[in-house]
């Protein structure tokens, strides 16, 4: 497996969380707390672990195909709010575990990230309420095992921004159905 592959997933997600291209809507057409893990099926889910007044919050996540499958193109969709200004030099710090073991720990630029995914905002980031839609391609080697992802991302004044929870399943269904014979 190449972990610079899984880092590439997890940049889109964090981008895709921090970064976005504005969206016009009134304050009532976007939830905006989020109490619980939101599970979306049963191989994936997510928790915006940040507290109300950080400056990121997740209203949702939307992956295709759901649930997302090595070697397949993985399109990802994020609505959040910025609720001030992010400014270049803001980071992230990003944890992959499997079970107890980490794959990777480490701290990425989250504007060199929006540069490099060719987002279609880049810092600094106003004010708003945002969406992006971007498409990565996930390697094959990915393993079939159950990931979880952490996502802390700051300001550039070392300030709480965002804070992300993953959950990926790539585990092949281990109680398949039945096949019925009649």
């Amino acid at each position: 497996m190449r972990l610079s592959s899984i880092a590439a997933f997890l940049s889109l997600l964090t981008v895709s969380a921090v970064v976005a291209s504005p969206v016009l809507a009134s304050d009532d057409q976007v939830a905006l707390a989020v109490d619980a893990p939101v599970r979306t099926m049963d191989k994936w889910e997510y928790e915006d672990c940040g507290e109300p007044d950080w400056p990121v919050e997740i209203d949702s996540i939307e992956v295709s195909p759901d649930p997302p499958q090595p070697g397949k193109d993985l399109t990802v969709k994020v609505k959040a709010k910025a609720k001030e200004r992010i400014e270049e030099g803001a980071y992230a710090d990003v944890t992959v575990k499997l079970g107890l073991v980490k794959l990777l720990e480490k701290t990425f630029d989250v504007c060199e990230e929006a540069r490099n995914a060719n987002a279609t905002i880049q810092c600094p980031v106003e004010e708003g309420y945002y969406i992006i839609e971007q498409t990565v391609a996930l390697p094959k080697e990915i393993p079939r095992a159950k990931f979880v992802v952490n996502i802390n991302a700051y300001t550039v004044e070392d300030e709480d921004l965002l804070c992300l929870n993953l959950k990926v399943d790539f585990m092949k269904n281990p109680f398949p159905r039945p096949r019925r014979l009649w």
